[in-house]
């Protein structure tokens, strides 16, 4: 079986554990290297491209949801989810989602998103979550 390349932001500090991004022939994988449920999302190419849209452009919509905690601890959690993968949730923090988003707007992740258009990819809000 092939190993999959990963790559991480440059910006990341933490060694390994950071957000990863790699491509395969099923889609676009983004795992978290500390996440102790080793959880990887994977998207379509379309889908991911639409999320590193959103990132750069700081708006909503995209395919992929993002829910931050309340709080603006460094080390609170960020869960990273696809709604039609049920149960499948990548959880960072907040150090390391800044680090993945800084990479994002300096095109290190734009090579993922160049694949075949997919005109199924849905559309879905960007929503921070705050528990009241």
């Amino acid at each position: 079986m092939k190993q999959r390349a990963w790559q991480k932001s440059s910006y990341c500090a933490q060694g390994d554990s950071c957000l990863h991004v790699s491509a395969s022939a099923t889609g676009i994988h983004l795992t978290e290297s500390s996440d102790p449920t080793g959880s990887i999302l994977t998207a379509t190419p379309t889908a991911f491209g639409a999320l590193l849209a959103a990132l750069k452009s700081n708006t909503r919509p995209a395919p992929i949801q993002v829910t931050f905690t309340h709080g603006d601890d460094p080390a609170s959690p960020v869960r990273v989810h696809g709604t039609d993968i049920p149960g499948t949730v990548v959880t960072t923090d907040r150090q390391k989602w800044e680090a993945f988003t800084l990479g994002v707007r300096a095109g290190e992740f734009d090579h993922f998103a160049e694949g075949p258009n997919d005109a199924t990819a849905r559309q879905v809000a960007l929503q921070p979550h705050c528990p009241a």
